[in-house]
């Protein structure tokens, strides 16, 4: 069987980093390239605290993609960057993996629509630890029996984005199969702003950030005389690379844009 070939854009990040060294274990995919803001032209194997891959740094990414033969991009940047890199790589022929999560519905349907101008696979995946996934299909499920919701999202103190794509990703999910309600007393008043967190139709959505944090969740529901909270905690970022692998696997087979490892777990 071929190896997949793939380009990892932010390979000196915790994300892109970890993304490297999963590579390096896995026999069926071959770094050909990593996209990074400086460095061009250094080999990765050049730099100590990362795996000793024969792959060159490219800060162009037009360069990148007309020099190298690739299959996969990996992306594991910022919202910003990430579309731009998913939206070029479509245009040449290279199927996007996307980790970054801040992306408008205005770009999703534009990236969609050329992945399937293009027959291409694209996955854009808010959170990538399977465990995650999960804790969200079941608050979906939940949310049929107890509409009373909140949602409580922690992250590291250098995540730029809040609240975080998981948290947005859970409330839409919940939104799906929960009838429309605004939560609390109907008089209630924020002594200080924002202590209530965020209104997505109706539920609350709060965000933590602080060093020592790695990605955690919970999704409390109330009900009469119970709470249920369900919860997920990625302590290290390994935990993201059994859905980064499955992802790189599954966009080989697809020519459309899938938003959400969700859909293509079995």
């Amino acid at each position: 069987m071929d190896k997949i070939k793939v380009i990892v854009a932010g390979p000196r990040g915790k994300m892109g980093s970890e993304a490297l060294r999963m590579i390096e274990k896995e026999e069926s995919l071959d770094l050909v390239a990593c996209l990074d803001h400086k460095y061009d032209g250094k080999n990765i194997s050049e730099f100590n605290e990362l795996p000793a891959l024969d792959a060159l740094i490219y800060t162009d990414i037009e360069k990148c993609l007309s020099e190298v033969n690739a299959d996969v991009l990996i992306d594991l940047t910022t919202p910003e960057f990430g579309y731009l890199h998913t939206k070029t790589a479509l245009q040449h022929g290279v199927r996007p993996v996307v980790g970054t999560t801040g992306f408008t519905d205005v770009q999703i349907e534009e990236l969609s629509q050329l992945a399937e101008e293009k027959q291409l696979g694209v996955i854009i995946a808010p959170n990538f630890a399977i465990g995650a996934v999960l804790m969200m299909q079941f608050a979906k499920w939940a949310a049929k029996y107890y509409p009373d919701v909140e949602i409580i999202e922690k992250h590291h103190d250098q995540k730029l984005d809040a609240p975080s794509g998981t948290a947005v990703k859970t409330a839409a999910l919940i939104k799906e199969v929960r009838e429309s309600k605004q939560q609390g007393h109907p008089n209630e008043k924020e002594t200080l702003k924002g202590s209530r967190g965020a209104d997505y139709d109706g539920m609350r959505v709060h965000s933590m950030r602080l060093p020592g944090l790695v990605a955690h969740q919970e999704v409390i529901f109330g009900g009469e005389g119970e709470i249920l909270t369900i919860k997920h905690d990625s302590m290290h970022r390994k935990s993201f690379m059994s859905g980064v692998k499955l992802a790189v696997d599954q966009v080989m087979k697809l020519d459309v844009l899938v938003y959400g490892l969700e859909n293509i777990l079995e």
